[in-house]
């Protein structure tokens, strides 16, 4: 049984993934329609050997701190758990795009714009941060843009990695932040 139908077993009572949407160096983040509230949503699975050095116990401990942000700039976190030896998070999928992505394609903002998404951010992180935690990844991947509004994304993976392991996590190469 392939990853996705192994995720899709662990996971069928309450999701129905419907594809990948990206994957990086510690997560493969997947559209799911939630059944139970009937919305789409995103689901960010860790990769197996970061789920090892964790342990599910550590990171839901510490993925429940970031769940417990309220702000209009963070992207909230709807769940957490473990299935089928499959740590993961919920996320709400939101329609739009990267910070990255758009600068990428328009190569400059405007000014106006700019300073309206930085204002954003920096209350996303002032917030954070006045609730002791530090996002510890921000990044333009993780600044998303939907309906004219800057949302901070992936405050849980680093929190976790450095709140569960902390040097001994990054001794054992289990990076915090984004590997290169």
């Amino acid at each position: 049984m392939d990853l996705l139908a192994r995720l899709q077993a662990a996971l069928g009572d309450r999701y129905t993934i419907e594809r990948e949407l990206g994957r990086g160096g510690m997560a493969t983040v997947y559209l799911a329609a939630d059944l139970k509230h009937h919305r789409p949503v995103a689901i960010k699975v860790l990769k197996p050997e970061l789920a090892a050095a964790l342990g599910p116990d550590r990171f839901l401990r510490e993925i429940e701190t970031a769940a417990r942000l309220n702000h209009p700039h963070i992207l909230a976190l709807h769940d957490s758990g473990q299935a089928g030896g499959f740590l993961y998070y919920v996320m709400p999928y939101i329609e739009g795009e990267s910070l990255r992505d758009r600068l990428e394609r328009e190569g400059q903002l405007p000014l106006e714009e700019a300073v309206r998404i930085t204002r954003e951010v920096a209350s996303a992180l002032s917030y954070a941060h006045s609730h002791d935690v530090v996002h510890r990844d921000i990044k333009l991947e993780n600044i998303l843009l939907s309906g004219g509004e800057a949302v901070v994304a992936d405050f849980g993976i680093a929190r976790a990695i450095t709140q569960a392991g902390g040097t001994r996590l990054t001794e054992t190469g289990i990076p915090v932040g984004t590997p290169h």
